[in-house]
């Protein structure tokens, strides 16, 4: 019986003891989620032509080009540019092609148009940066080929739409021209290229199309000027502004004769105050112009008859002109109202005729319309109708048809440039927020599908069920507090300066804010966000309080642009207060010290290096006043290549005194040589990070980390070396590394890695730092890491000292006395190019680190800590594998079951975050860029809880197995005792 148990014991542990390396199939999407996003349009095309799928292509500013389903928003295809490679215009071409231009006009791209596949890449060349614009002519053959038309980089080029290849290069610029567009008229094989010449000198060329040569070439001077805007209204009229911007200038240059003839624009529109500008719109024998906030439509109908067809008041936005029947052209304009827009489509040649005029209700929180763009469709009694694809303020994407909303898209989230986290309100007793079943039929129906799965017997379409029933599952999904701390708001800013709280559970966004302090007016004409901080974090004893955030930014571009602050609740998104500051923000400052409503002190410093102190109240400035002496700060400015330290001194002496405001004192400053070094990177450790223990073990002995807060990693190249890697020669590139004292400017470590460049990315964590880099001499990347130890406290490691009490452990350790350290560093080769770098992060500091990489293929890896120990050696001793060192190699393994974003791609990745949790063995991970995605690892396994895909079934049958056998067994040995005794 006892040899019974044990095996079934065995059998029990060696079945849960089985080590995971990586999830399941079934298991992707429990803990994680992926979202994509596109980025605010600047561009779209519709594709509606034909039937079968119809869909709008987009580009964006996040440097995306994408194809969108009109049905419902999805994306088909979306290729994400790198941020060097900016698109500068793309269409659809031939009914089969998307293509783009980029990079300044340096390469042509054929995309196919049903599945996004590239088709071809052209380069193109040119001597000479210049306004790039693309030409797809609709009949202009050279053979059997299509040509394209592309001018960039000074050159006009003709390109075969079939394999991109260059039929002819025509070079037209020169220094100061600059031209404006291309024109094919119809059934013709000469195309014309006109521009302006600095300022006052237009001029045209006509050129063969099919062998590039210049057929015709004039100039001519127009003594007022131009401003540089124009709008083409005929093949062979257009109409500028001159450099008063008030005045009209028609411009007529066909049959190589070119004639000016200037209207005022007084005398067009009465009463016009304020400076014009030319819409960039392509209404055939029409300019539209924007004075202020009025539109005015003026119909061209020769060189000096302009005549005004319609102004219209405060649009929002105006689209491209449509042309929806033959010779037939439509336009739409949106008005924004209280809760509401305005849309109306005119018909650009009859303007007494509105195609559609329709109000639609609008979230407030998306703001204004900024960009329009119709399309037609023929409904079913034959007449025309009109959809519209609107940009919204927040950067979030609809789409309009009927009067309602078809479908949106929030893809303001795809430009985040800050985040931070907050705790869910907890669950108070007596109130239940669970979901509960729908009926009992549903109830049965789903702990069937799970035993089934646990059986093995469930089918792919049952795997499908549960799984999305794990995916609903309301204890995921909970609006409160778990006791492991896996539930919590991610609240993100993003560029457009609003607010999201995304629940770490499915990603969903539980609540959104248009922040009204960063939106246009005439007091902030141009606000930025930049930062965002904890404001208020109740205890938790304080239950009935509300955590809140804090929003940094500027009214403008410049670091001595004014400040605004905003205040947040984090439950409910509400704009608590708002303040537009007198004073510029150049450097934010959270202090460690909070008041006794748990708000947290903030220092912000402004372009003259003075300190303001928030929250100003009495109490937060007796706090900052006891700690003055304690306050130090530091500046980077890596324009100058200048580190310098800082300490905070009395009040400032102002006009208008401000107890709130400090001088501050420069103590020390490290100016770099320009001519031999530049300073590319810095970083230091996490505000929020818990060291468990001071002390590591190395060799059966103590020594002690160097876990001061004050310190700051700074990597230093060559100035030939700045540029892209390649840029300079081994011999004409270093980087220096440095490990500096913010407190005393004190240089603890220096180290120099010659025949290296960046761009370097570094992580600092504890009392070590890891920077990745590129070896010129080795042309493979690599990653470096370096451990300080704190050397004077080596006396403490007596025992016998510490017994008899002959050592001070109470003397005060001062930032000013020079540390006795010793520093261990080593360098490895790694194959990756990185995005971005973090570090895990858990509540007590126990779990052992993992380096999360962000690799050039848009994916997260996770590395384990020991791989970069500078200890490790080829033969490590007993001790030292004991103590876990792995033997010595020059690269660092690359697993692929250690990708935490399994096969997704996170496109554009900026950034990673780590968030501790409740649970020590568990971190909580989120990355984002174009996407976003959120997950949970385990550095060193989930070893103080069960995991969530325990077989809890499993365990039961292992116990029922266990309780019959012990029955049977019990039986049989008290049958066979009954033998025994008969005999």
């Amino acid at each position: 019986m006892a040899m019974v148990i044990r095996v079934f014991l065995f059998l029990l542990v060696s079945f849960y003891a089985i080590p995971s390396f990586a999830i399941y199939e079934d298991q992707v999407g429990l803990m994680d989620w992926h979202q994509k996003y596109i980025g605010k349009v600047k561009q779209a095309v519709f594709h509606t032509q034909k039937a079968g799928r119809k869909r709008v292509v987009v580009s964006t500013e996040e440097n995306v080009i994408a194809s969108l389903d009109l049905r419902r928003g999805d994306i088909f295809w979306r290729h994400v540019l790198g941020s060097n490679d900016i698109i500068d215009e793309f269409d659809i071409a031939f009914g089969k092609y998307v293509v783009t231009l980029s990079s300044g006009g340096s390469i042509l791209r054929a995309w196919n148009l049903p599945d996004g596949q590239m088709v071809w890449e052209s380069y193109l060349q040119g001597s000479m940066p210049s306004k790039s614009f693309l030409c797809i002519p609709a009949n202009l053959k050279i053979g059997k080929d299509n040509i394209l038309l592309v001018f960039g980089r000074g050159c006009l080029h003709a390109v075969s739409s079939i394999d991109g290849d260059v039929i002819w290069r025509k070079e037209l610029a020169s220094e100061s021209l600059e031209i404006k567009q291309v024109i094919q008229p119809l059934d013709s094989d000469i195309i014309s290229a006109v521009g302006f010449v600095g300022s006052s000198q237009f001029v045209t060329y006509q050129i063969d199309a099919k062998s590039g040569h210049v057929l015709k070439h004039t100039s001519e001077n127009f003594p007022g000027g131009f401003s540089g805007e124009l709008s083409f209204v005929s093949n062979d009229m257009l109409v500028a502004l001159d450099t008063t911007r008030s005045t009209l200038v028609s411009i007529s240059f066909g049959d190589g004769v070119t004639s000016f003839h200037q209207t005022s624009i007084s005398d067009l529109v009465e009463s016009s105050s304020g400076m014009a500008t030319i819409l960039p719109s392509k209404f055939t024998g029409m300019v539209a112009i924007r004075i202020n906030s009025v539109v005015v439509f003026v119909r061209v109908t020769g060189v000096d008859k302009l005549e005004v067809v319609e102004k219209i008041n405060y649009p929002a936005a105006v689209s491209d002109p449509l042309s929806f029947s033959e010779g037939q052209q439509a336009f739409a304009f949106v008005q924004n109202g209280e809760s509401k827009i305005d849309i109306t489509v005119k018909h650009a040649n009859d303007w007494n005729k509105n195609l559609l005029k329709e109000s639609i209700e609008m979230d407030q929180q998306r703001g204004n319309v900024e960009k329009i763009f119709i399309n037609n469709y023929i409904r079913t009694d034959r007449t025309y109708g009109f959809r519209a694809l609107i940009v919204m303020e927040d950067h979030s994407l609809l789409l309009l048809q009927q009067g309602e909303i078809v479908w949106s898209r929030e893809d303001g989230l795809a430009s985040i440039i800050d985040m931070t986290t907050s705790e869910l309100p907890v669950e108070k007793e007596g109130v239940s927020v669970a979901k509960v079943e729908h009926s009992l039929f549903e109830w049965l129906k789903g702990h069937m599908l799970k035993l089934k799965g646990t059986l093995m017997l469930a089918s792919p379409d049952d795997i499908v069920a549960i799984q999305g029933m794990r995916l609903k599952s309301s204890e995921k999904n909970k609006m409160t507090r778990d006791h492991n701390g896996f539930r919590k708001l991610l609240i993100v800013l993003t560029r457009a300066g609003k607010l999201f709280a995304l629940h770490t559970g499915d990603g969903r966004v539980v609540w959104s804010l248009l922040l009204p302090t960063f939106r246009r007016s005439e007091a902030c004409p141009n606000p930025t966000g930049l930062n965002m901080y904890q404001w208020q974090v109740p205890h938790h004893h304080a239950m009935d309080e509300n955590p809140s955030v804090l929003i940094v930014g500027r009214c403008g571009l410049g670091s001595d642009a004014s400040g605004v602050l905003s205040f947040v609740d984090s439950y409910t998104g509400q704009e608590l207060n708002s303040l537009n500051l007198a004073h510029s923000i150049e450097h934010i400052i959270p202090l460690p010290f909070t008041d006794s409503t748990e708000q947290r002190l903030h220092l912000l410093i402004d372009a003259n290096k003075r300190a303001y102190l928030y929250p100003r109240t009495p109490e937060a400035l007796n706090i900052c006043q006891l700690e003055l002496s304690n306050i130090y700060w530091y500046l980077i400015e890596a324009d100058k290549d200048i580190i310098r330290g800082h300490a905070l001194q009395k009040t400032c002496n102002l006009e208008m005194p401000d107890e709130y405001c400090f001088n501050t004192r420069e103590l020390w400053s490290i100016i770099f040589p320009s001519d031999s070094e530049k300073i590319i990177a810095t970083e230091r450790r996490k505000s929020n990070e818990v060291v468990h223990t001071q002390a590591k073990i190395v060799d059966h002995d103590a020594m002690f980390k160097y876990v001061s807060k004050n310190l700051l990693f700074v990597a230093t190249v060559s100035p030939k070396g700045a540029g892209e890697i390649g840029s300079a020669t081994p011999e004409e590139s270093s980087l220096v590394v440095y490990l500096l004292d913010t407190i005393t400017g004190r240089i603890l470590h220096r180290v120099t890695h010659h025949a290296s460049q960046g761009p370097v990315h570094a992580v600092f964590s504890e009392n070590w730092v890891v920077y990745h880099y590129f070896n010129l001499k080795a042309h493979r990347y690599e990653m470096s890491v370096i451990e300080i130890y704190d050397q004077s406290r080596a006396d403490n490691k007596d025992v016998w000292k510490l017994i008899l009490g002959k050592h001070n452990l109470t003397s005060p350790i001062s930032s000013y006395s020079r540390p006795e350290v010793m520093v261990k560093s080593q360098s490895y080769f790694f194959t990756h190019s990185v995005k971005a770098m973090a570090v895990s992060l858990t509540a007590k500091g126990i779990t052992s680190k993992q380096l999360l990489i962000g690799t050039i293929g848009d994916q997260v890896l996770a590395l384990d800590k020991r791989f970069l120990d500078p200890r490790r050696t080829l033969n490590p001793t007993q001790a030292e594998k004991e103590e876990g060192i792995i033997p010595l190699s020059d690269s660092l393994p690359i697993i692929p079951q250690s990708y935490v974003t399994h096969s997704l791609q996170v496109e554009g990745l900026r950034s990673i975050v780590t968030i501790p949790t409740k649970l020590e063995s568990t971190s909580l991970v989120f990355s984002y860029g174009v996407d976003l995605f959120f997950t949970r690892i385990a550095p060193s396994r989930i070893y103080d809880s069960l995991t969530e895909d325990f077989s809890y079934a499993l365990l039961l049958l292992t116990i029922v197995a266990l309780i019959a056998a012990i029955f049977v067994t019990w039986v049989l040995s008290e049958k066979k005792e009954l033998r025994e005794k008969w005999r």
